[in-house]
């Protein structure tokens, strides 16, 4: 089975029951050949997915999108695989407000936000080669028709929770994700790192807004996010007035933010 609405993502795709993990999977058929650009691995039940520095996605199975995407950004040097980053999170967004008709935002790095909930995630990891990106494995973990969600997580949602009940269809939506992947991978491709960078900006989830952080020494401080740079990192202004930029491990929202 394969997408005939798009150029190459979906073209080749590798269907399972269940799996570990997409990324893992993808990671290890890289390994072993070359699969064709924009081959996707989707697994109706993901038993062991990972999010951003080793959080667990939990997911119930058969009613949820968790896939992979096989990239080969040779055109992307690796002082910026932000801007690949930002087009697969705009993507996203893009893919999520068509069919939902609501606002989203995109929570730094590139978790999917409705309102203050998280209903999605994205998990990107790059092999670099010299300055330049190799391959990339794209997984994306989307929240679709859970309705029940395990109680350590802080602010889980879903389509279907958000369309007071309404269920979708997985493979519908997954067809036109691969569209909007395409869309905006081609945009990067075709160098306009600018325009990603301002269209993630613009939805950036927080934005201009005072919110509290934890730094990694435990500090707590409130400050409003202003931007990311280039590489990535983000920007915040803190209560006094000066302007610091934080790595994934370096800062985390504190939980009960209404930004």
């Amino acid at each position: 089975m394969s997408n005939s609405n798009t150029l190459f993502i979906g073209k080749v795709l590798l269907e399972f029951p269940a799996l570990p993990s997409t990324n893992l999977f993808a990671l290890e058929l890289l390994s072993k050949s070359k699969p064709t650009e924009g081959t996707v691995i989707s697994a109706s039940d993901q038993t062991d997915g990972r999010g951003q520095i080793g959080s667990k996605w939990l997911g119930e199975p058969g009613k949820n999108i968790a896939l992979s995407i096989i990239l080969y950004p040779f055109f992307l040097k690796a002082t910026r695989q932000f801007s690949l980053s930002q087009a697969i999170a705009l993507a996203v967004r893009d893919w999520a407000q068509e069919i939902l008709e609501k606002k989203i935002h995109l929570k730094w790095p590139n978790d999917l936000y409705i309102g203050h909930r998280k209903a999605g995630g994205i998990l990107i990891q790059n092999s670099i080669l010299g300055q330049t990106l190799q391959s990339s494995v794209v997984g994306i973990g989307i929240n679709v028709n859970q309705k029940n969600f395990d109680e350590s997580l802080p602010n889980p949602t879903s389509f279907c929770i958000e369309s007071n009940g309404l269920e979708f269809d997985l493979e519908m939506l997954k067809d036109r994700l691969y569209q909007h992947i395409e869309q905006r991978y081609l945009q990067l491709k075709n160098g306009q790192m600018d325009a990603l960078a301002a269209a993630y900006h613009e939805c950036l989830y927080g934005l201009g807004v005072n919110l509290g952080f934890e730094r990694q020494d435990g500090s707590v401080f409130r400050g409003v996010i202003t931007g990311t740079t280039p590489s990535g990192l983000l920007c915040i202004r803190d209560e006094y007035g000066t302007e610091a930029a934080f790595d994934l491990k370096a800062v985390r929202f504190l939980t009960g933010n209404q930004g």
